[in-house]
């Protein structure tokens, strides 16, 4: 049987972009028509039960990893920042993976289906779960109402407990896209026990 040859993963992103980034501009352009000056969800919360679609395998339920820091990218699969978040993800993953730390990446909107995930998950060598969603499920996942702005790619950092201690929001968090500041985000949480108190949720 003969071998499918994969293309250079700069090849899929390319053709990918500007489909994935058209569609990104039509949406920020409507909703920021729409609403002004929308509030993040309140953090620290407790993380709602996810699914995560694998191109190969089972699919993992979010609360699997209840006892470790889970890092979790919401990405488009056509945005070159996107991509290479989730290969700082794969680093991350590498160093401290042994801490109790574990990166996830999940794709949605255009072009996120089963072919590309494998595709991107192969030409970047990533040792962690990577999967695939729609757009309804992550909007229900981070508690966004239907015309509210959302910045791609959304961060969530959620402890060992199992709850959001910090997230995206509307705009670029350093904290969250930058190694060293991840790292140093991440510290406190991964010094944790895994059985110590549970942070209390943000008051409504």
């Amino acid at each position: 049987m003969p071998v499918r040859k994969l293309r250079p993963i700069s090849t899929f992103v390319a053709r990918t972009a500007a489909a994935a980034f058209s569609v990104a501009a039509v949406a920020a352009l409507a909703t920021a028509a729409a609403h002004t000056g929308l509030a993040q969800a309140p953090v620290p919360r407790k993380a709602p039960e996810f699914t995560i679609a694998r191109p190969v395998g089972d699919p993992i339920l979010l609360s699997s990893f209840k006892g470790k820091v889970v890092l979790i990218e919401f990405m488009f699969v056509g945005s070159p920042h996107c991509i290479q978040l989730a290969q700082m993800l794969n680093t991350l993953q590498h160093d401290l993976g042994p801490r109790g730390y574990q990166s996830v990446a999940i794709a949605f909107g255009q072009g996120a289906d089963q072919g590309a995930i494998n595709h991107i998950a192969q030409r970047l060598g990533l040792s962690y779960p990577v999967g695939y969603t729609t757009s309804d499920k992550v909007d229900a996942f981070l508690g966004r109402e239907a015309g509210e702005k959302v910045r791609i790619p959304q961060m969530i950092l959620i402890d060992r407990q199992g709850f959001i201690r910090a997230a995206s929001g509307l705009k670029a968090d350093p904290s969250l896209e930058s190694d060293p500041a991840v790292r140093a985000t991440l510290a406190p949480l991964l010094d944790a026990p895994a059985s110590s108190a549970a942070a209390k949720p943000a008051a409504k």
